[in-house]
């Protein structure tokens, strides 16, 4: 498998940090680019050539684009043309691209729909150079054959102790939504760089249905997994919610998060649209060899 790192890692997202060796001695290659050669290859590609005008197509169709304005969505199909082209070039089985703050601040845009419109064509793309989750959005697209996303373990959801809202700012792909998005401005980094900077989050909602849930690092030059499963429900999210998000029912959930923060995982999970837990886990420990927990199945969920 290769992985492609675009960008560095956004310095106070030390949560995301990952062992290139480790993954290397694990048959992972991590390709490496700096986000000033996709800024540059951006300001190359003419509007008036077929990978353009093709992109330009296909995202005007993914989403909802009224009221963002003409300059954010034509940046935003040359970085879908600039990625794509990245992908092929360096055959990449995934990506983890560093969205923030750079994007915004030199182009005014997020990249966020991009990521969603690789996720629903089953390359996965995680946000913020998490490559650990970009490796297990790949093994979970292979378990299931259906998309995957990566999302913030985030909020709680009132006082139920087994649900909470799993959300990203928009790279849900749309096959795991309740319906077509639309591309709204970050609202979330609009607070320190400016509103109108950020179009690129494609906002709405996860469509209800069964998930497997899992994410990946690296410690002790191993790759140390957990999988889970859970069921997106149809309760309600106030409208005014930012970004994509899904109200999320796991059983013994407080014993799965004292888990994730214990055991030093991220504070992204990955997931797919499909009950596939059991051949996942066989899978990454049978015939891979590498480390799985599964924190429902434990009493306490710690040992």
């Amino acid at each position: 498998m290769t992985v492609g790192a675009i960008g560095a890692r956004t310095t106070a997202f030390k949560t995301v940090r990952i062992d290139e060796g480790a993954l290397q001695k694990n048959g992972i290659t991590m390709e490496t680019y700096d986000l000033s050669d996709i800024f540059c290859r951006m300001d190359y590609v003419d509007e008036k050539n077929k990978k353009y005008k093709a992109k330009k197509e296909i995202l005007k169709n993914y989403s909802n684009w009224s009221g963002v304005p003409d300059e954010a969505f034509v940046k935003i199909v040359k970085l879908g043309v600039v990625l794509d082209g990245l992908i092929k070039e360096n055959k990449l089985d995934a990506i983890a691209l560093r969205c923030w703050m750079e994007m915004q601040q030199q182009l005014g845009i997020s990249p966020c729909v991009v990521l969603s419109l690789l996720n629903n064509e089953f390359i996965p793309a995680a946000c913020e150079v998490d490559v650990g989750n970009a490796v297990a959005m790949s093994a979970l697209c292979q378990a299931s054959g259906e998309v995957s996303a990566c999302l913030d373990w985030n909020n709680n959801y009132g006082e139920q102790e087994n649900k909470c809202i799993l959300f990203h700012c928009g790279p849900v792909p749309q096959a795991m939504m309740k319906a077509k998005g639309k591309i709204t401005d970050h609202a979330i980094l609009a607070n320190a760089i400016g509103a109108g900077r950020g179009f690129g989050p494609n906002q709405g909602r996860i469509k209800a249905g069964p998930f497997t849930f899992s994410s990946m690092l690296t410690a002790d030059g191993k790759l140390k997994f957990y999988v889970g499963e859970g069921q997106f429900t149809d309760d309600p999210i106030q409208e005014e919610f930012f970004g994509c998000a899904g109200v999320a029912e796991i059983q013994k959930l407080q014993d799965v998060l004292l888990y994730v923060g214990n055991a030093g995982h991220r504070h992204h999970v990955s997931v797919t649209p499909s009950r596939v837990s059991a051949p996942l886990a066989e899978a990454l420990t049978k015939y891979l060899g590498f480390e799985v927990t599964r924190p429902q199945r434990r009493n306490d969920g710690i040992t």
